[in-house]
């Protein structure tokens, strides 16, 4: 079998697919899986035109048609795990599933997202983000929200713990927060093989950001999954961005590490200013904003929400709510 480049077969039966994403990330990572009862994909990419040429190439080399393609699962619901999940129900009539919340939050944020965008504007000001930063952050949302329709007509639900039945194997789907709150990720425990979506990555850290309809404290959420997950028996992990996994404890040993001195260093940068700091003033110390897009410094910002949030649970700054909330030691 002759493949494109785009697509590389990762394990026995599951097919990686590279979709090309219009941002500094630049691929996502995207998942066949064949069964004897038809095809799954795993998570989808940003709708663009580039994304259905990658798709149509893949489908062509492993011959998938429309009615080979059973379900359509996604990890979580960010706009480029989700972006085609519509399109792909449209011309398979294949079924989309998700976790609840995850569902719920594709409704929000994509489909009435349009009235969520005053709301994220009152967050900026929260921040302490000038104007500008404002209206990108907030016109950025919007632009890549086009870039998710059509949108499923209809969803079903995976429960944290579910069998989930996906090319030949039985995965249990593991409820894994903080980079979104109802992220699964799928472990094949037969195979030790965790299809881990944006929550176990190698070469960057997960986003862990705090939006105003993020459920509490999803740093201090992300950390204690990791914990937890440390020590599964994982020979294999297939993430949704950049490379995969073979030594899972140590990753996880990484990413925990990268939280504790990020937590520090907004330590120091609260400290730096006498009458206090604003949430924008901390991104700028962790963040080079000089070389951040749009898209990237609403990344910027809301990480840093949710150490500093993390921070004041424990007591080790305080803060002050006003038009723009500001931080002391």
């Amino acid at each position: 079998m002759q493949l494109p480049d785009s697509v590389t077969r990762v394990a026995d039966g599951i097919f990686q697919v590279q979709i090309p994403l219009p941002f500094a990330l630049k691929i996502v990572n995207c998942y066949l899986l064949e069964g004897g009862d038809g095809w799954t994909v795993l998570d989808t990419g940003l709708h663009r035109p580039e994304a259905e040429a990658v798709w149509n190439e893949a489908f062509a080399a492993l011959g998938i048609t429309p009615a080979s393609l059973t379900q359509i699962v996604l990890t979580h619901v960010h706009p480029d795990h989700y972006g085609m999940a519509g399109w792909f129900q449209q011309w398979s009539g294949a079924p989309v599933y998700a976790s609840k919340r995850e569902a719920e939050g594709a409704v929000r944020i994509w489909v009435q997202g349009g009235e969520r965008l005053p709301v994220i504007y009152e967050q900026m000001a929260q921040v302490g983000a000038p104007p500008d930063v404002a209206d990108a952050v907030v016109g950025g949302i919007e632009s890549t929200r086009q870039m998710t329709f059509p949108h499923p007509t209809h969803v079903e639900y995976i429960a944290y713990g579910a069998q989930m039945r996906m090319g030949g194997r039985d995965f249990t789907a593991i409820h894994a927060p903080g980079h979104s709150d109802g992220l699964l990720m799928f472990y094949d425990p037969v195979d030790k093989l965790i299809l881990s979506g944006d929550h176990v990555l190698m070469k960057i850290t997960p986003n862990i950001g705090l939006w105003t309809d993020t459920e509490p404290q999803p740093l201090a959420r992300f950390m204690e999954s990791l914990r937890g997950l440390r020590d599964m028996d994982v020979r294999l992990g297939l993430p949704g961005h950049k490379a995969l996994i073979t030594a899972w404890g140590e990753r996880i040993d990484q990413l925990l590490h990268h939280h504790d001195e990020r937590l520090e260093k907004c330590v120091e940068a609260v400290g730096m200013g006498s009458d206090g700091v604003t949430a924008y003033d901390v991104a700028r110390v962790l963040f080079d904003f000089g070389r951040l897009s749009a898209h990237e410094m609403r990344f910027a910002l809301v990480e840093t929400l949710a150490h500093l949030d993390y921070l004041v649970a424990r007591g080790m700054i305080e803060h002050a709510e006003g038009t723009a909330w500001r931080y002391h030691r």
